[in-house]
């Protein structure tokens, strides 16, 4: 009940706070952990399909094992000492985790600049796109921020959620780890190949519940809006 009442408090101070940014930020450590971890796994291992994967393994495990530790001995911890403080520090942590916030921020930003021109609405997709915004006409630049934010919405809300209702804030961190491990090692090409397929497959096996979970609140949600 503890943990349910934090992820709730986290879930509300991210609605009325929005997505802290800065380099202190559970994703941006998680990040520059990944980022030296994958520089000494490639000095240690072979530059072979079987070294490369055997190194994307090492890494996923190290850097999950990490962000799940550190909160997990944090909160026991602290529990031990002060309930309280552990409760204010599980709450954080949880809102630290949500992103809900920047996802209606970044859908109203693209919408806003929609509406001044089809320009200015298609430079303000490509800040949260991969493709060419170039061409796209104002029924494109809608559907590419419809889609990225659909998208966006297991990573940063659904997924989150679930994995902190069962676990708290350090199984939440582990989900985020996942997460960041995917966008920054799990591609198809020369580079990730084989170093992150690994971190691929787990994303997607992570994210296979909360990512049908995530489909039918849209599903529920179109149906309310064209009611």
């Amino acid at each position: 009940m503890t943990i349910t009442f934090a992820v709730i408090l986290g879930f509300l101070l991210d609605a009325a706070l929005g997505d802290p940014k800065g380099a202190w930020h559970p994703a941006c450590l998680i990040g520059r952990l990944i980022s030296l971890l994958e520089r000494a796994l490639r000095r240690l291992f072979p530059k072979t399909p079987r070294g490369e994967t055997a190194a994307g393994v090492l890494l996923w495990l190290l850097t999950c094992g990490v962000s799940f530790a550190l909160p997990f001995f944090a909160l026991r911890l602290l529990s031990r000492r002060h309930f309280w403080l552990a409760f204010a520090l599980q709450t954080a942590l949880c809102w630290l985790l949500f992103a809900r916030k920047s996802l209606m921020r970044a859908g109203e930003h693209v919408r806003r600049a929609l509406s001044v021109s089809l320009e200015e609405g298609r430079t303000a997709v490509s800040w949260y796109v991969g493709r060419d915004t170039g061409e796209l006409d104002e029924a494109g630049v809608t559907k590419a921020a419809v889609e990225t934010v659909a998208e966006n919405l297991t990573d940063g809300v659904v997924s989150p959620l679930v994995f902190m209702l069962l676990g708290g804030a350090p199984l939440g961190m582990l989900y985020k780890a996942v997460n960041t491990l995917d966008s920054m090692v799990g591609y198809h090409n020369e580079k990730y190949e084989y170093f992150g397929k690994f971190a691929a497959k787990m994303d997607d096996i992570c994210n296979f519940i909360p990512a049908r979970l995530a489909a039918v609140c849209l599903i529920a949600a179109a149906g309310l809006f064209t009611v």
